[in-house]
């Protein structure tokens, strides 16, 4: 479809198939949404509440967009100012004054984000967050949800002007403009990000005029005071995205009443002058006069209407302030689900029986097999589609087998792919995206770690978005600094991820089983190295073959020293310890399989047993993972400890291209030999 732009003309808004009674309610929410706002500042400085960022002057544009969705049907993600949005799509002001009192039963976050954050499974809008510009992927991603699943749902997502700064903005106009997605790009511009005038942030000053390249989305300019034109252009682009014609993208022209937030003083930035010019330009009178001058309501009526509002906003701010604060107890409750936090007690591990399989043709089996037994699993990623099949070949075949529609090429875009798999999860999909190396995953990192970590936290339990993110990672192959770098203890850092980091193909196999079958979002870690590795090869599992997070594996069993270790590093210490061996001194290895859980009992048992404990991993020494280790084992094994606790790691350097560099940087079977003879004389 080639772009087109729409302008509603002033005598096209006047026209509206709305009733009298959808009129007055949306009249309603527009008064009722100013009047919290006026509260819940006015309790805010009484102490009650700590933070406040309103929408006064937006509401026009805010009920508009809102009363052209289907509630319950189509899916919203708004942004902090959206409290009329939300009101007009059910949302009540109860509930909003549960949110600015952060009380235990605020429906969108338990007391656990400040005013501005909304929420509501019913209602389709997921838990919201603070980074602005976040939420654009993941529309995108419920909108393909949406599309692969055949319905009509339209997905609404919203931000100030500011905020279309942010590259992702671009890349979410970018896939859903590929795709011909039903997202409405929503944007309030009312000129200021914070103090930051929009000139300043846009070039040509306006984002209407800097998306006109994307071909297949339409734009639409609006007064963003005047309700009945909103509602015509926004009812126009959800028409068009429920018939499967694309995006759009509704550019309103909003004023900002109030300050940025209650943090904020805007006449240290904005002249008096314009700050009156927006007050002259307030929808609210502008509503009233309209719906009076066409006979709708008497002067009175609006006047009582008024009065009506007050009285319920008030009596909502004294029913939440006598509501439950949240209890300390729970602050800890709903960073994971539950597939992976009790890994089982008596599991035994099977004898496999397959031909013999290396690690990267374990992974890509494990794909299609669970590729078959779940419909609404997806793989994605860059250059993962036949005949490419990605870059290892670790998803050879699967678009061949499966189709396009679920396994198929992302645009190079990592934030993009992250953000996107977050909507699938949120429309009940089951993405498996890969990031193609470990070093680039950081282009994605807000998404991974503002948004699909805390998923779950943030919204009290009510939404969760499970994936599995592969990543390849390690060095050892010649790949320089960004080829071969492990991740493993940054990620470590993030409450609500899950990581695993298989050794060998079977436990690849079981545990990316696991992973797609749990509740969490998971790093699979996949190291390059070992990819083709014979002595990380391994009879293949069957289909049903599953391996629970959470328990280490004992690759060697020795009495004199335990050596801690995952990944390319089990391997160099079962060498090692094989040569300790000859020397009399037994070597116990264990292999942690996945970091997060944690096997802990089999990590102190195997201390309490021998004494002495070598921690060995690829990731630099400083910030490793091994620090964690040694100070879980410092804390319950301390007094059976004969030695201090040694660990080998990678140099605190990034790892070189040239093979004596390289080897230099990364830790050995001989650097760790050394460490084990030095243990072993203590």
């Amino acid at each position: 479809m080639s772009l087109t732009q729409t302008h509603v003309a002033p005598s096209e808004a006047s026209k509206t198939l709305l009733s009298k009674e959808e009129l007055l309610r949306a009249y309603r929410t527009m008064l009722l949404s100013r009047r919290c706002d006026e509260k819940i500042l006015i309790m805010l400085k009484q102490g009650k509440s700590f933070f406040h960022i309103g929408g006064s002057g937006h509401e026009a544009a805010q009920v508009a967009a809102a009363a052209a969705l289907r509630a319950g049907h189509d899916w919203a993600f708004p942004y902090y100012r959206d409290q009329a949005f939300a009101l007009q799509l059910g949302m009540t002001a109860e509930e909003m004054f549960l949110i600015s009192l952060h009380r235990a039963e605020d429906p969108a976050t338990g007391g656990r984000q400040p005013q501005g954050h909304y929420g509501r499974p019913d209602l389709r809008i997921p838990t919201q967050s603070s980074p602005t510009g976040t939420q654009y992927l993941q529309a995108v991603g419920v909108a393909l949800g949406a599309k692969k699943d055949g319905t009509d749902e339209v997905v609404y997502v919203s931000s100030g002007e500011g905020a279309t700064s942010e590259g992702e903005f671009f890349e979410a106009v970018n896939w859903a403009a590929r795709e011909s997605l039903p997202v409405i790009f929503f944007i309030q511009d009312n000129r200021l990000a914070i103090s930051v005038p929009v000139e300043h942030q846009t070039a040509g000053g306006s984002v209407y005029d800097v998306v006109s390249g994307f071909k297949g989305l339409e734009r639409f300019e609006v007064d963003g005071s005047n309700f009945l034109e909103v509602f015509a252009a926004t009812q126009k682009a959800v028409e068009r995205a429920r018939k499967g014609e694309g995006p759009s993208l509704v550019h309103a022209n909003v004023v900002r009443l109030l300050p940025h937030s209650s943090s904020d003083d805007q006449l240290k930035y904005r002249a008096k002058e314009d700050v009156e010019k927006d007050k002259a330009k307030d929808p609210l009178p502008k509503m009233t006069h309209y719906l009076i001058e066409e006979g709708y309501i008497t002067d009175k009526e609006a006047n009582d209407l008024k009065a009506e509002v007050k009285d319920a906003v008030d009596a909502a701010a004294s029913w939440a302030e006598s509501r439950p604060l949240p209890e300390a107890a729970t602050a800890d409750l709903y960073v994971y689900g539950s597939a992976h936090a009790d890994p089982p007690k008596d599991f035994v591990e099977p004898e496999h029986k397959g031909q013999k399989i290396v690690l990267v043709d374990a992974i890509n089996h494990a794909l299609k097999e669970e590729m078959e037994r779940n419909p609404k699993m997806v793989v994605f990623g860059e250059d993962v589609a036949d005949g490419k099949g990605g870059v290892f070949t670790a998803t050879k075949g699967i678009s061949t087998k499966f189709g396009s529609t679920r396994a198929f090429n992302s645009p190079l875009a990592e934030a993009s792919i992250m953000g996107v798999a977050t909507g699938l999860a949120l429309k009940g999909w089951m993405p498996v995206p890969e990031i193609q190396f470990g070093d680039y995953v950081w282009p994605g990192f807000m998404q991974l770690r503002d948004e699909i970590s805390m998923f779950r936290y943030r919204s009290n339990n009510t939404w969760s978005c499970p994936m599995v993110i592969r990543v390849p990672v390690g060095g050892y192959i010649h790949g320089g600094h960004y080829h071969s770098q492990c991740i493993e203890s940054i990620m470590a850092h993030i409450p609500g991820i899950r990581l695993a980091f298989p050794s060998n193909a079977a436990d690849a196999k079981g545990l990316l089983k696991a992973a797609i079958r749990g509740d969490d979002p998971v790093i699979f870690m996949e190291h390059k190295g070992l990819y083709r590795q014979g002595y990380a090869s391994s009879p293949e599992p069957d289909e049903n073959y599953v391996l629970p997070f959470g328990i280490a594996s004992i690759k060697r069993v020795g009495s004199d020293i335990s050596v801690i270790t995952y990944g390319a590093l089990v391997q160099k210490s079962l060498e090692a310890a094989r040569k300790l061996e000859e020397k009399g001194i037994s070597v116990e290895v264990i292999d942690l399989r996945t970091i997060n859980p944690l096997d802990k009992e089999t990590i102190f048992n195997s201390v309490q047993k021998t004494g002495k404990v070598l921690i060995a991993h690829e990731d630099t020494l400083t910030g490793g993972f091994g620090g964690e280790l040694a100070a879980l084992i410092g804390e319950h094994c301390f007094r059976f400890l004969d030695a201090p606790i040694k660990r080998i790691a990678a140099l605190d350097a990034p790892v070189p291209y040239s093979p004596p560099l390289e080897y230099a940087v990364l830790p050995s079977e001989a650097k760790i030999l050394s460490a084990l003879e030095e243990l072993a004389a203590y």
